[in-house]
């Protein structure tokens, strides 16, 4: 399973609630007006030949009525936060930066479960001084309550209620409120059919059973939405 790709596919779709979710601190002010764009993910490489880093989904983010200036933003997914590694977030974010001369850059970590360990601060320095202060937002979408995000109209908070904390009873009713949430802020059918594949994993039910939801009945087996007779 690979969890890099699912986010890669969810934020490349959703930018603008991606963003709004995964980075809320410093997302207050984008809209459907601003522009978001993809940036390159092959880093590029001092010597030929050497490997290169990929990052997850760099975003660079403009307003064109220019109130706020160009932000790049770093979301690196993370599945399993012992493999965290805030040196190679922090030389991912140097190179953004040196790349694009910008030094207006936001590095995001959205932990798949729950964030324990994983290292929060970065400072290099002596006995005087800090010379290196490095820090991130973070999403730890296992610490999350699902309570508290149920009733969000952000279609990316929708699609994640599954990976948020909840009691193990109410599996198949966070997963039917995903779903009842992806039907309502999605109208693509395209989109609907990729994104039940999205909430059908991380729902992790194991059985076939059909979910009932308002006037559709859900089929596990088959991921479709089917109107009973």
């Amino acid at each position: 399973m690979s969890h890099d790709q699912n986010f890669k596919n969810l934020i490349l779709d959703y930018p603008h609630q991606a963003l709004t979710f995964f980075a809320a601190n410093e997302a207050d002010e984008i809209d459907e007006q601003v522009r978001i764009t993809p940036v390159r993910q092959e880093q590029l490489q001092e010597r030929l030949g050497e490997r290169f880093r990929e990052l997850d989904v760099p975003l660079l983010v403009k307003w064109p009525d220019g109130r706020r200036e160009t932000l790049l933003f770093v979301l690196e997914e993370e599945s399993d936060a012992r493999r965290f590694s805030i040196h190679r977030l922090a030389h991912y974010c140097l190179d953004l930066a040196e790349m694009l001369n910008t030094t207006r850059v936001v590095p995001v970590v959205i932990f798949l479960r729950r964030a324990n360990n994983a290292a929060q601060r970065l400072c290099l320095g002596g006995d005087r001084y800090t010379y290196l202060d490095f820090h991130y937002l973070s999403c730890a979408l296992g610490e999350l309550s699902y309570e508290h995000y149920r009733h969000s109209d952000n279609l990316v908070v929708q699609l994640n209620l599954p990976n948020m904390d909840y009691p193990p009873q109410h599996k198949v009713a966070v997963y039917a409120q995903a779903i009842k949430g992806l039907i309502a802020l999605e109208p693509d059918p395209e989109k609907q059919l990729k994104y039940l594949d999205f909430i059908d994993i991380y729902a992790g039910l194991d059985d076939n059973r059909a979910v009932p939801l308002d006037n559709f009945m859900i089929y596990k087996d088959i991921i479709r939405l089917d109107r009973p007779d």
